[in-house]
């Protein structure tokens, strides 16, 4: 599928605002727009046209962003981009820490928005695919990770990867043995513009950890490297 062909929706409860992020995606070739303005509505139209990627208002009538954020996740792990009036470090660390992909707060530039997007999709769908092509299964202990299928195989069970999830694992294991600085990993997913993201890099990991480790609270495979980054432990 074509970038440009990627169903994006908009939640915000300004109906101006609505109408200029729809004239915005339009002017830069986005044409399948949803518009939404209240987080109840939001949820059923995600579950019913299942977008691609959410830009979605923290400050909602009734049911706030990080809410509706998190029965998103619930369901799905598309791409999210927080908005907000509160140009707060304390939102945004919440948001990003959260697992959202960017945090912009209002008033923004039309040209930082599409840009943002372009980088998120370009990021969340093209990459992931390349990274799957090159790589082949590899194991952590009994577990074995299929990049191609994004998937932790164990037992005869399978348990998916997130996008992020596998790029991140992929990083590691192309290092294995040796840190990888938070820099660096931050940088394998979110691109240049990474910083910030060091809150969300933990909960990525603690996600990757709950999922191959048998203790993620005493993980075995994804070692900390304290004030340095991770480490992927050899067999």
């Amino acid at each position: 599928m074509e970038l440009f062909e990627r169903k994006i929706m908009a939640v915000d409860d300004h109906r101006g605002i609505r109408k200029m992020i729809d004239a915005i995606l339009r002017e830069n070739g986005y044409t399948k727009i949803i518009s939404v303005g209240n987080a109840r509505e939001a949820l059923g139209l995600f579950e019913r046209e299942q977008p691609d990627m959410v830009i979605l208002d923290i400050m909602l009538p009734g049911e706030d962003g990080f809410s509706l954020f998190g029965k998103i996740r619930e369901r799905s792990d598309v791409p999210i981009l927080f908005l907000s009036a509160k140009d707060e470090d304390a939102d945004r660390l919440y948001g990003l820490g959260l697992g959202a992909d960017d945090y912009m707060t209002k008033p923004f530039l039309p040209e930082e928005l599409a840009l943002r997007i372009n980088v998120i999709l370009k990021r969340t769908y093209h990459v992931p695919e390349l990274q799957k092509e090159r790589e082949k299964s590899f194991f952590l202990g009994e577990r074995e990770i299929l990049p191609e299928r994004a998937v932790v195989r164990y037992q005869e069970k399978e348990v998916p990867l997130t996008a992020k999830e596998l790029m991140l694992l992929t990083k590691l294991n192309e290092n294995r043995g040796r840190i990888v600085t938070f820099d660096a990993l931050c940088a394998a997913v979110w691109g240049d513009s990474y910083y910030g993201y060091e809150n969300t890099l933990m909960v990525h990991i603690r996600h990757l950890r709950e999922k191959l480790e048998e203790d993620p609270s005493h993980p075995r495979w994804i070692l900390t490297a304290r004030g340095l980054g991770y480490r992927l432990v050899k067999e």
